[in-house]
Formats: C-alpha cells, sequence, structure tokens
C-alpha cells in the first residue's frame, strides 16, 4: 500500500513492489495474481481502515457533535504537516484511475457513499438532539462535509499551517452546529 501511496499506480513498477514485499516474483504473481489485483487489494486496506476509523469516530453512544468534532480533527491531522504532503490515497487513485478503470471507479464511489451515509447519520442523531443549526438538512450537509474533508485532502498536499485548517474547519461547523 506504501508504495502505491508514495509513487501512484502507474508509476509503481513490478521491482518496486518486490521490495516493498519482500517476495519474489513468482511469489508476488501466487500471492496477488498481477499488479492490479494487489493495488485493488491495497486500496481495499486502506478503505477498510478508513471507515473503521469513522466507525470509532461516530460511535453512536456518544455525541454525535463530539464525534463530528473528532471526524474532522483527524482531517486537520492528516492535512497537516508531513502528512499532508503526504495526500490521500484514495484521492490520488480517484485523480489517477477512477474515471478510466471501473473496479477503481466503483470503490472510490463506494467509500465517499460510506462515508456520506456515516456522516449524515452523525448529523440526524445531532438534529435529533437538537443539535443541528436550523435550516441544516443531514443528507445534503453530509454531502457537503464530505466534499470539504477531500478538499482538505488536496490543498493538504500544498502543506497549508495547521492552525488555518483547524480555523476553517470550526467555521464550517459554525455553519451547522448550534
Amino acid at each position: 500500500m506504501g508504495v502505491f501511496w508514495s509513487r501512484g499506480y502507474h508509476a509503481t513498477a513490478l521491482p518496486d513492489l518486490l521490495r516493498a514485499t519482500k517476495l519474489s516474483r513468482g511469489s508476488l504473481y501466487a500471492a496477488f495474481g498481477d499488479k492490479h489485483s494487489l493495488f485493488l487489494r491495497a486500496l481495499d486496506r486502506y478503505i477498510a481502515d478508513a471507515l473503521t476509523r469513522m466507525d470509532i469516530e461516530f460511535d453512536p453512544h456518544n455525541e454525535p457533535v463530539d464525534g463530528l468534532r473528532a471526524y474532522l480533527a483527524g482531517y486537520v491531522d492528516r492535512t497537516s504537516g508531513a502528512n499532508g504532503r503526504r495526500g490521500c490515497l484514495l484521492v490520488a487513485t480517484a485523480m489517477e484511475l477512477a474515471g478510466q478503470d471501473a473496479e477503481v471507479g466503483r470503490r472510490v464511489a463506494g467509500f465517499f457513499k460510506a462515508m456520506e451515509a456515516r456522516v449524515a447519520d452523525a448529523l440526524s442523531r445531532a438534529k435529533a438532539a437538537g443539535k443541528l443549526a436550523d435550516g441544516v438538512e443531514p443528507s445534503s450537509a453530509a454531502r457537503i462535509l464530505v466534499c470539504f474533508v477531500e478538499g482538505l485532502r488536496v490543498v493538504g498536499k500544498t502543506a497549508p499551517a495547521r492552525i488555518t485548517s483547524q480555523a476553517t474547519v470550526e467555521a464550517l461547523l459554525d455553519r451547522f452546529i448550534k
């Protein structure tokens, strides 16, 4: 996953994968099939890890506004400094492959849909608790937040100051939360 993340799919060559996995060519092909299959497995792992993180942040036993704050704070962390410059495997993959590779496109779209559903659920719970600002509709706000955090990932490649990203998050939250 790290090799694809740092180099991109097309720039990753078989020798890069052999070094990273410490496998011989035959063992790599026996274990994973081809480069594309290995990439899909790496992308699936990245997506699973991200969804697990969101499930922890949006734990229904916690206050939904606290979950939203934890979710957005995680994005501030991932878009600041060296983490930000590293970028996001999913965003990079969407830009490089999603329009050309149907299998990748389905995975990326599925991830965004799953992310949006988790955010919408948290916003719906916040609305039920009277914590959502008047006029904020959870599913529309969820789409906005997904676009926002993925935009933070893109802007993070330019290494903005952490305080700038945090202030932007707070400004957006002020529009949604009472």
